[in-house]
């Protein structure tokens, strides 16, 4: 696992939400550098992969959770 990695899993949902909205932001403005958007970009796409994987996983527990209190 790399650093990168290592750092996204730390993430919670928020966290990581709220760095990719900057990172849209960043790159809607501009004035960066192609290998700097680029980053920027790869960056975005893990965050929100990983802002995705949070989301599943609250479905499915809304989904378990539901599910459980109408067996009972």
């Amino acid at each position: 696992m790399t650093d990168e990695q290592d750092d996204l899993g730390a993430l919670g949902y928020e966290e990581a939400r709220d760095e990719l909205l900057e990172v849209v932001r960043t790159l809607e403005q501009g004035g960066v550098t192609l290998e700097e958007s680029l980053a920027l970009w790869e960056r975005g796409e893990k965050l929100a992969q990983l802002c995705e994987s949070w989301l599943e996983g609250a479905r499915r527990r809304l989904d378990k959770a539901v599910g459980g209190s109408e067996e009972e």
